[in-house]
């Protein structure tokens, strides 16, 4: 070889090691992409993979007050449907409104854990009341929540037995729900009761948050219209069953048979389904459900229209989800590694 061509091979080797120098360095300073975060943090999600408690509402009131006190947000619009990230009291948040129904419900929970890193969930909303010992505007947070419209339809029109129950298979009969995950495996297990997280029941248990009486339209002219404001002081009461299902409930004696029977705090259209998502996807999860009103119960409607008409339906229950998210951060703060 003569020196020339030597001196040449030497110069295009340091030309070809400068280049892989130079990318090595580009790839090292990018920021990394969906893929490469989530194989790092070892979470599922095709988005934003930083780790966040996702929040779900089915009303807009409901989330528009839970957006506004959010910090540093950002929106993004998957299949048309809004998520909100940002920082609330705290914690790296995204917020979504689901719409109301079961089947908008799952679909929304999916969709939170597939395109962002969810280490828990939270649903914050109004209910029907069940329990008649609760009142229109108490914040109910139940232990555990069940489907008892995922029924078997039966010869008669008996109301349906609690699973089961000795010559339950007549009528309804309340069915369990099939649920497959990581943990049970292709088999699956069946479900009645989706149980909250207990680390977030406990913080739960001790909050205290100033509920209100009279919602934020219930002051005009400089005084309180009594009209726009629940008879009682609202309380959060936590424990107990919730239930829901794919029909809006006004009949008393299905509210009776739901309280009597099932031992039911509230009614709703949408936190089993996310419950039952959560479940399948390993993801810890509470709600925090405002009472409208006690389902097919005549007696409750001033209070009822007081609760609407004034705001403070979707008021109370932010009210206690703010105080959760704020008291969970805490608890973060002061243990990072129980998080």
């Amino acid at each position: 070889m003569s020196g020339v061509a030597a001196r040449r091979r030497v110069a295009d080797g340091a030309r070809l090691a400068a280049r892989i120098v130079a990318l090595a360095a580009a790839f090292a300073a990018a920021p990394a992409g969906p893929t490469a975060a989530a194989a790092t943090t070892g979470a599922k999600c095709s988005g934003d993979c930083a780790p966040r408690i996702g929040i779900v509402s089915a009303f807009g009131a409901e989330a528009d007050l839970l957006v506004a006190e959010t910090r540093s947000r950002r929106t993004q619009t998957i299949a048309g449907q809004r998520f909100t990230t940002g920082v609330l009291r705290g914690n790296r948040v995204v917020i979504v409104l689901s719409g109301v129904s079961m089947v908008n419900a799952a679909l929304t929970t999916q969709r939170l854990v597939d395109h962002f890193r969810i280490e828990r969930l939270v649903l914050s909303g109004i209910a029907g009341g069940i329990d008649p010992a609760r009142r229109v505007g108490d914040v109910v947070v139940p232990e555990s929540w069940a489907m008892p419209m995922e029924v078997y339809w039966n010869r008669d029109d008996a109301l349906p037995a609690p699973c089961g129950a000795p010559s339950s298979y007549r009528g309804l009969v309340v069915r369990e729900n099939h649920v497959t995950s990581a943990q049970s495996g292709v088999a699956g297990e069946f479900v009645f009761d989706y149980r909250a997280d207990p680390a977030m029941l406990a913080v739960a248990r001790d909050l205290a948050p100033a509920l209100e009486r009279c919602g934020p339209k219930a002051m005009s002219a400089g005084a309180v219209d009594p009209k726009l404001c629940v008879a009682a002081q609202p309380a959060v009461v936590v424990g107990g069953r919730g239930v829901s299902g794919t029909a809006f409930v006004a009949d008393a004696a299905y509210r009776t048979y739901l309280s009597e029977r099932l031992h039911a705090q509230c009614v709703d259209m949408e936190t089993a389904a996310l419950a039952h998502v959560a479940r399948a996807n390993g993801v810890p999860f509470i709600a925090f459900r405002s009472l409208s009103d006690l389902a097919g119960a005549e007696g409750f409607n001033a209070d009822v229209a007081a609760l609407f008409a004034s705001g403070l339906a979707e008021r109370n229950a932010a009210a206690v989800t703010l105080a959760f998210l704020a008291a969970w951060h805490e608890r973060a703060v002061a243990a990072p590694r129980v998080r």
